[in-house]
């Protein structure tokens, strides 16, 4: 038995006739061109462990690094609902106790209502969670306003085991390097006040996203995800 390591991978499957559907309009969305009016939303999820300090750490000083005691102690858990919106650079993360259909559904109405009051429709590419449905909204609205929200959507949804597709995905992997990554964060409002000044912070250098990968190439570059035809 030897000690290598390991790298965990979503491996796509071969020959799927539904993950390259899912995957090329996934990557049909991507190159359009910005439109401010019909916006491209990118929105993925990421749980977190909350962790408390039991001791008071001690502060860097000239001779020596910060000091944090190896105890901690658990403090239940939370759900960072990230969205990011490619093209204009625009990113925004938030925390919540829980991740159900009821706090997506929130989550998604509070950007229709704020940033993108003015769109009459928005594209939303996201995975195939059991919560990202659009019933969700019917569970936290009324009928009227809940059609109201689902029409100004178009769902896009990324293919089982192609989360790497999804652009917020790569903006919560940059967040939790920058962030969190050898930190400990104990309590849900530090949480939200950390990850809260990353996205005005990132934002303000209106970072956007080069997404390369376009369809031709995923047809030469990916072709064993490609079925095979069979001719006669």
């Amino acid at each position: 038995m030897t000690k290598r390591m390991i790298d965990y991978w979503v491996i796509p499957p071969e020959n799927d006739a539904e993950f390259v559907a899912c995957m090329e309009e996934v990557l049909e969305t991507y190159e359009r061109p910005y439109d401010a009016d019909h916006p491209v939303i990118c929105m993925d999820e990421q749980p977190v462990q909350l962790i408390k300090e039991t001791r008071q750490p001690i502060e860097a000083a000239k001779d020596h690094p910060k000091r944090v005691d190896y105890e901690y102690e658990r403090n239940g858990t939370a759900s960072i609902f990230m969205f990011s919106e490619p093209l204009s650079g625009f990113r925004q993360a938030t925390a919540r106790s829980q991740r159900t259909k009821v706090d997506w559904a929130q989550e998604v109405a509070q950007l229709l209502d704020t940033r993108y009051a003015d769109c009459q429709q928005v594209t939303l590419v996201l995975d195939n969670l059991n919560t990202h449905t659009k019933g969700a909204f019917y569970e936290l609205f009324e009928p009227a306003v809940a059609r109201a929200y689902v029409k100004r959507i178009t769902f896009v949804y990324t293919p089982k085991h192609g989360s790497w597709l999804n652009v917020a995905e790569c903006e919560l992997s940059a967040m939790t390097r920058q962030c969190l990554t050898g930190r400990r964060v104990g309590e849900l409002d530090e949480l939200r006040d950390e990850i809260g000044a990353w996205s005005d912070q990132t934002n303000q250098k209106q970072r956007g996203v080069d997404w390369q990968l376009q369809i031709d190439e995923a047809r030469t570059k990916l072709a064993r995800l490609y079925p095979k035809i069979k001719n006669g």
